[in-house]
């Protein structure tokens, strides 16, 4: 049975039935986020450092968000502070989350009697999902899956993600299975540190996307909408669309055009070949399953 829902009053608002954006690393989180964030009554945050905080705090060590209604608490407090709409708040944003508000100056992105819905759009929150649902039980969930060669292109160009393959991530503290890094023992550490990046990508997008698919069985139907990052860019009206049916509220579908993002397939022209053979090697399972490779 689930608990009694927490009312959450934020600016003098009740969270009613808060957006969350689930994804692997390069699959559109900020892409969707910034849909959200410009839709009329939405306050959608992205990276805010108390979020990041908790949020990597449970991704790299799974057994703190197993910790109940503290870690329920914990993430429940950290939202609850991101949401805050106040003068200079928008300073401890991401530059994506203020890019797509508009920020420009020390105000906040949106004012709070226009606010009727909150989200969050953060990297790597899936690995939160199943404490999020236990501090927000009428929350929605979108997640995105887009093809983990895509996937492995960007995280190759990207710093940010490369600076979690540094061998310090590994560490005797390293808490196993970790879905995170994409690594199920303590066994495989030697082997991963001596493992091409590119393999090292394949395995969170392997775990990532595996993980994804535990969501439909823990998350009522009505609370979960998966997307392909693949839509999203190529028919966006559609993906919106889809998208405000879901959530009961308009999207901004504009907010989805005009965008200079990966298309599909790029991985093509981007990875070296010895690169996307370990990456179809690593996780054609995965690649399999979702349709993005053949069985033949």
């Amino acid at each position: 049975m689930r608990p009694a829902p927490h009312i959450l009053v934020v600016n003098g608002i009740k969270v009613r039935q808060p957006v969350f954006v689930l994804a692997a690393p390069q699959s559109g989180a900020d892409l969707l986020g910034r849909a959200l964030k410009r839709s009329p009554g939405f306050h959608v945050t992205m990276g805010r450092s108390a979020v990041a905080h908790v949020v990597y705090a449970f991704a790299r060590r799974p057994s703190i968000a197993g910790r109940g209604m503290g870690a329920t608490r914990v993430l429940r407090d950290a939202m609850a502070e991101a949401w805050q709409i106040v003068p200079g708040a928008c300073r401890e944003c991401s530059q994506s989350c203020r890019e797509a508000g508009g920020v420009t100056g020390a105000g906040p992105c949106v004012a709070s009697n226009t606010v009727a819905r909150f989200g969050d759009a953060s990297p790597d929150l899936l690995y939160s999902a199943s404490v999020l649902l236990q501090a927000f039980p009428d929350a929605r969930f979108v997640q995105l899956i887009r093809d983990g060669r895509d996937v492995v292109a960007d995280m190759l160009a990207d710093p940010a993600s490369l600076a979690w393959f540094k061998p310090v991530m590994l560490s005797d503290e390293t808490e196993f299975p970790n879905p995170f890094l994409g690594l199920n023992s303590g066994e495989h550490s030697d082997r991963w540190k001596a493992m091409p990046t590119a393999g090292k990508c394949a395995l969170r997008w392997r775990s990532a996307v595996r993980l994804s698919a535990t969501l439909h069985h823990e998350l009522p139907r009505e609370q979960l909408l998966t997307l392909r990052y693949e839509d999203l860019v190529s028919s966006p009206a559609d993906a919106a669309e889809g998208l405000s049916t879901f959530l009961g509220t308009r999207v901004s579908k504009v907010a989805l055009y005009g965008r200079s993002v990966p298309k599909a397939g790029a991985w093509r022209t981007r990875l070296r070949g010895e690169d996307a053979e370990l990456v179809g090697k690593v996780a054609r399972e995965e690649l399999l399953r979702l349709g993005y490779v053949s069985a033949s």
